[in-house]
């Protein structure tokens, strides 16, 4: 599977293909209400910092190769900054600057303590990767 190779290849958990289940089931066309696209869901600004090319004739997010290549260096990245998984996972569903409001607000960077200062969506997000990682 590509996103295994991909994942293995940036150093990451491989249980992390679960996000593009969670994100779009895997769907390389869904298009959310506020667009982000793709299997990974990703943001047009936020692809394009990751390299991605958006235009009129071809959008890369689309693309399951380049998108998933996207995908682990965000990732990758995230882990980086904030070191946990958990919230690695909500800022990929929030942003970085509501995780760190929420580190911020509570004292704490524990998701289980913070998790009340992030937004109702990025909750119930982490609860419903956690799960799909159980399922499968």
């Amino acid at each position: 599977m590509i996103i295994d190779a991909v994942f293995k290849a940036y150093g990451l958990p491989v249980q992390l293909k679960y996000l593009a289940v969670v994100e779009s089931e895997l769907e390389t066309r869904a298009v959310s209400k506020t667009g982000a696209c793709g299997p990974w869901q990703l943001m047009p600004a936020t692809a394009r910092i990751l390299g991605l090319k958006i235009n009129a004739r071809y959008d890369e997010r689309k693309d399951y190769c380049k998108s998933t290549r996207a995908a682990a260096r965000y990732l990758k990245d995230l882990h980086e900054e904030f070191g946990d998984w958990l919230l690695v996972f909500a800022a990929y569903n929030s942003g970085e600057g509501a995780v760190n409001s929420a580190i911020k607000q509570s004292g704490s960077r524990n998701f289980w303590k913070l998790r009340s200062f992030l937004p109702e969506e990025t909750r119930e997000y982490v609860n419903k990767f956690i799960a799909t990682c159980f399922y499968f």
